[in-house]
């Protein structure tokens, strides 16, 4: 009570005192908050309050953040910024490279940057976060951390663990998805206890970057308000089910290249959406490499504009009307407006330049006037992908 009473005379007083009170509590200081409830929390050394609703202040946190790409500067922003209104007392960086997103932001606002895997924050930090970050951390600096280290990660754990969530959320017309704030554990990527976790719809037709930045912005604001509350949260957490586990490895380049045979329209769509931004979506023509841009989706073909060509996978088809390039694929067709053969070409250019030139007189040759699938090796083909894998 008396303690309770110092510190309502002392936030009164200022800034100066609210700011010393509101700071983290350890073994001979407490944190004066206003409230109906005060529990204390002890963990190692550490002692924490969980306040009521009506309290003035939160906890203030030392805070050592992880992370590289664009997905993690939301994060990092959010807590920067969170140093204001006492949730982040200290924050400091570490990062794999120069050139990454988070070492830049970090440079530009001033925060101390360690670098990779030089990271000595023994009775320094009260909990890491991890966010896009790429390599696993050894448990013995995951031990250092009295609230043990968080994760911000893109998806409904346990669904899609791993590096890519969004592409593959994306890539297989997901419905749903989310962020999940958990615990790391050393030795194996997302399958630690969690903490929080925040639904959110996919938004019809859209693309991996546009839902990346949604969640980027999501997975951020969960992580201040897990941080609001953090000794409850982990009290409360919740070890991840192992039904419904799926993996999302990492995407590359193979991705790309179409099968016509085996992909459907949708499918094609989904893996535009998906990986359309980093890598142009291949095919061969007359055994050259043909790159597929501007991609228009499903079309509808006339059986009209269609009656002298054979309408099997790969077939190719100029659409004056639209200036569009159809292509059939397992289940209809699929349009392109450019396409890249020895330079950028217009679908009509293409038509005049190739296509037009190629269609055969007679049906025996009707091959010669097809895009043909690429495969790597036997079974191999891109479109495995996009099988769902469930971990065991």
């Amino acid at each position: 009570m008396m303690w309770n009473q110092i510190g309502v005379k002392l936030i009164h007083s200022g800034p100066y005192f609210i700011r010393v009170f509101c700071r983290r509590c350890d073994k001979e200081k407490f944190t004066a908050c206003v409230g109906q409830s005060q529990r204390f929390y002890r963990k190692t050394s550490v002692l924490r309050c969980d306040r009521a609703a009506s309290c003035v202040s939160v906890p203030s946190w030392r805070i050592l953040f992880f992370g590289s790409d664009e997905f993690a500067v939301e994060s990092l922003k959010r807590l920067h910024a969170s140093r204001a209104d006492s949730v982040v007392d200290t924050l400091e960086v570490v990062t794999l490279s120069e050139n990454v997103p988070v070492r830049k932001f970090a440079e530009q606002h001033e925060l101390r940057v360690h670098q990779w895997p030089v990271v000595q924050p023994e009775g320094r930090f009260d909990v890491g976060v991890v966010v896009s970050f790429g390599c696993l951390l050894r448990e013995s600096l995951i031990n250092t951390f009295p609230y043990g280290v968080l994760n911000v990660h893109p998806s409904l754990l346990p669904r899609w663990r791993g590096p890519a969530p969004v592409f593959h959320t994306i890539l297989h017309g997901d419905k749903l998805t989310g962020v999940t704030i958990m615990q790391i554990r050393p030795r194996r990527f997302d399958v630690g206890p969690i903490i929080s976790q925040e639904l959110y719809e996919v938004p019809e037709k859209s693309t991996a970057d546009k839902l990346g930045g949604s969640l980027a912005v999501l997975g951020a604001q969960l992580l201040i308000d897990t941080l609001r509350n953090l000794p409850e949260k982990i009290a409360n957490k919740t070890e991840q089910a192992k039904e419904g586990a799926t993996f999302a490895p990492k995407i590359n380049s193979s991705l790309s290249w179409l099968v016509w045979e085996e992909q459907t329209c949708d499918q094609i769509d989904r893996l535009y959406r998906a990986i359309g931004s980093r890598f142009y979506l291949r095919t061969i023509w007359m055994g050259h490499t043909v790159k597929l841009l501007d991609f228009v989706g499903k079309c509808d073909v006339p059986f009209t504009e269609i009656s002298n060509l054979a309408a099997v996978p790969g077939s190719v088809h100029y659409q004056k009307q639209s200036e569009t390039l159809l292509v059939c694929c397992k289940d209809g067709w699929v349009g392109f407006q450019t396409v890249m053969l020895k330079k950028k070409l217009s679908a009509a250019d293409f038509f005049n330049g190739y296509l037009h030139q190629s269609i055969p007189k007679k049906a025996q040759f009707i091959n010669v006037c097809r895009f043909q699938s690429y495969r790597e090796k036997p079974r191999q083909s891109a479109p495995t992908v996009l099988q769902k894998k469930t971990l065991h």
